[in-house]
């Protein structure tokens, strides 16, 4: 009987990692839904028009303002200068760089002005102004 006793409690050379592997596969989910969940750009209410044209091309940057005056480029929220800096280094990477910009309808017309204003004075003329379409 006390041989019996003595392989119950001997050591074990083996671990068993398949809960743990469970936890981290699950988690790893978790965290890419998460990701691709919080990338989803800055919600603003556009004015509306009847025709529109999509400006989409493949290096377009966006311009977004919101009703508060907060002004995003490509999601990321940015000032002035920074906007002014990043447009001029994705100028010089593309000669023709295309812009659009989406401004929220309760927007400031003064930072839309100081937007196009930085465009200008960087010579891009690919502007977009982004609108809805009404309906009917």
């Amino acid at each position: 009987m006390s041989e019996g006793v003595k392989e119950e409690n001997q050591l074990y050379d083996e671990i068993n990692i398949t809960p743990m592997l469970d936890l981290a596969y699950v988690l790893l989910v978790i965290f890419i839904i998460m990701t691709t969940a919080s990338v989803q750009g800055v919600k603003v209410d556009m004015p509306k028009t009847i025709n529109i044209v999509s400006l989409a091309k493949p290096q377009t940057r966006a311009i977004t303002i919101t009703s508060d005056g907060s002004v995003y480029l490509d999601a990321y929220p940015v000032d002035m200068a920074t906007l002014e800096q990043r447009l001029s280094e994705y100028k010089s990477g593309n000669p023709e760089l295309p812009v659009v910009l989406k401004g929220d309808a309760a927007a400031h017309y003064e930072k839309i002005s100081e937007v196009l204003d930085i465009c200008k004075k960087l010579d891009i003329t690919e502007v977009g102004l982004v609108t809805k379409k009404l309906a009917g």
